[in-house]
């Protein structure tokens, strides 16, 4: 289960599944349909994605759903977990991830999948998959060696090493380490900044960030960089933010 909460130009998602907080397939799709749906609105800048509880941000997939070995349910389940997390990676808003406990298997690529991540002291982040026999199948074989290295991704996903907040700030696993309680607090000071950008620029740039990793040539990048910076000339916010910086004044962006 998923709980949403609209605040201003901010929504909470809140992993809601006791005890752990566990994907199952019907909650993946669930997860991506509620992305696509707070994509069409243009009044959502921020996402933040925490969990339900003090203990577990996520313990990843429910393991239930594989106990009979039925290869095509693992498919589906393996199906939901890319298009899902996919869905989360692309998402039109800034997506931030509040770590408040134990991110494991897909709990951790559920944060893997988010813009930015903010991890309590307390958490603990873990791909242990290889030790039940499966492999991560939610993009961290991907994503993980992008953010922290392949050595680092190698120990996690082929050892099963478990990191703490600590450990994962120092490695590149999360942006912030903050006290026990805290992660959601700075999540939403870091989606008000959000909020204070331009819509078109920031929508503009995420994607641009995004080709870095996925292997477009640096001149062809570059070259969209610069087209897209053009573009926003398009649009009323360039405008209003240098006018409104040259009046010392706070921008007032438009919404589409």
């Amino acid at each position: 289960m998923i709980d949403v909460k609209h605040d201003g130009q901010t929504v909470t998602l809140e992993l809601n599944r006791p005890p752990a907080n566990a994907f199952t397939a019907e909650g993946l799709q669930t997860l991506q349909q509620t992305i696509e749906r707070l994509n069409a609105d243009a009044t959502v800048r921020a996402i933040i994605i925490t969990g339900h509880g003090p203990k577990f941000f996520s313990a990843g997939a429910d393991l239930n759903q594989f106990a009979d070995g039925d290869k095509a349910h693992a498919r589906i389940a393996a199906q939901r977990f890319g298009a899902a997390f996919e869905a989360l990676q692309n998402a039109r808003a800034v997506v931030i991830a509040a770590i408040n406990g134990y991110a494991m298997g897909g709990g951790l690529e559920c944060a893997l999948a988010c813009d930015i991540r903010i991890a309590e002291e307390h958490a603990q982040m873990a791909l242990p998959e290889a030790s039940v026999g499966l492999l991560p199948c939610g993009c961290g074989t991907q994503t993980l060696p992008w953010l922290v290295g392949e050595g680092w991704a190698k120990r996690i996903i082929l050892t099963g090493e478990r990191v703490d907040a600590q450990t994962a700030l120092r490695i590149g696993l999360v942006e912030e380490a903050v006290p026990t309680g805290a992660a959601y607090e700075h999540a939403l000071k870091m989606a008000s900044r959000v909020a204070s950008m331009s819509p078109d620029a920031v929508a503009f740039s995420k994607p641009l960030i995004h080709a870095a990793r996925e292997g477009t040539p640096r001149r062809a990048a570059l070259a969209m960089e610069r087209e897209r910076f053009v573009d926003l000339f398009d649009g009323a916010d360039q405008r209003e933010g240098v006018a409104a910086f040259l009046a010392k004044r706070k921008p007032a962006w438009s919404t589409r």
